[in-house]
């Protein structure tokens, strides 16, 4: 049996949603790291903080794009709840400060994170949502 075409929509849309969620995840990796290397796996509680969340950015990525697809909602949740957890960290840290660590608009790649973060939070949650199995 082949699929319909809003079947065949829906998958691509999964697949799309999954590729952007994943680049999203990675990069959110990637700038963590930058950051740790330069300089910030110095700070206490934060330097670690910021190692954990780039190995789980790189980790949630792959995860993403190889889940089976009856499991892609819950690799989607789960970025998208690491995601608005890193994303909340940096708006506690910038605002009122996180582990006596305070941060600033104005500190190197705060502005990509801040975006990124955000369209991660975004683009997963709906991942989430339209990859949920649904009854019959």
């Amino acid at each position: 049996m082949t699929a319909t075409t809003p079947e065949r929509r829906a998958g691509a849309l999964t697949w799309a949603l999954r590729l952007v969620g994943a680049v999203l995840l990675a990069v959110m990796g990637w700038l963590h790291l930058d950051l740790w290397f330069d300089g910030y796996r110095n700070i206490d509680v934060i330097g670690p903080a910021f190692l954990l969340n780039a190995i789980a950015g790189f980790g949630l990525a792959v995860l993403l794009l190889v889940a089976p697809r009856r499991l892609v909602w819950l690799a989607a949740a789960l970025g998208a709840l690491t995601a608005l957890g890193t994303l909340a960290g940096l708006l506690l840290s910038t605002t009122v400060g996180l582990f006596g660590f305070v941060e600033s608009t104005a500190a190197p790649l705060w502005w990509e994170s801040f975006w990124v973060e955000l369209a991660a939070v975004v683009v997963l949650a709906v991942l989430a949502v339209e990859a949920r199995p649904r009854r019959r």
